[in-house]
């Protein structure tokens, strides 16, 4: 009988500490964003972006993807949610980059001069799609072949 409490009790330990674990990860797991306003960019690959993947500017997170979905043309279109203190001048470009060799896709926005910002609903017009590190690799053996032979 004296095992079965000892047991019940270190699982009840065990139980807490992985609840607050969990917590724990969650609550420093980065900065949400659930309130500001959208824009939209079009991409021709959008190749491991998802949504809610992070949108930077010189590497500080300020605004995530809402969604993503396939317009008429059959490009990625990716919706914004931008933190309604952060104004984007009208000729920022945005290009899908990853984090590090094999890390998480997000899309980097580097700032443009223009006066003018954009505001909800408004379009960037200049986008960079993903690379795909397997279609350079594929180019990079086909062309090493036609240059052996």
């Amino acid at each position: 009988m004296k095992g079965n409490v000892l047991e019940a009790v270190i699982g009840s330990v065990v139980l807490v500490i992985a609840t607050l674990f969990i917590f724990f990860a969650y609550t420093t797991s980065g900065e949400k964003i659930n309130h500001g306003y959208q824009i939209i960019a079009k991409f021709d690959d959008a190749s491991g972006l998802a949504v809610g993947a992070d949108i930077k500017i010189s590497g500080i997170k300020i605004g995530v993807i809402k969604s993503l979905v396939m317009d008429k043309n059959y490009r990625a279109k990716a919706v914004f949610l931008i933190k309604n203190d952060t104004k984007i001048p009208t000729d920022t470009v945005a290009a899908i980059t990853t984090d590090g060799l094999m890390g998480n896709k997000f899309v980097s926005m580097t700032i443009g001069f223009n006066d003018e910002f954009l505001s909800e609903g408004d379009e960037i017009e200049d986008t960079r799609s993903s690379i795909n590190l397997e279609e350079l690799v594929d180019k990079f053996v086909v062309g090493m072949s036609k240059t052996g032979e």
